[in-house]
């Protein structure tokens, strides 16, 4: 159930990261790189934080 937490969280918090960077470039593959780095680097720190 931990993992699963962590990792919804992750993503959510990459989609959204990966949103805005869309509206602000206006590129389809900044926005993925962005939202993908952003939920990577999100889930250890996650992990600490909610573990």
């Amino acid at each position: 159930m931990h993992a699963a937490v962590v990792f919804l969280t992750a993503v959510i918090i990459g989609l959204v990261m990966g949103a805005l960077t869309f509206l602000q470039t206006k590129s389809v593959l900044a926005a993925v790189m962005a939202g993908l780095t952003t939920a990577g680097g999100s889930v250890c720190i996650l992990d600490k934080l909610i573990g």
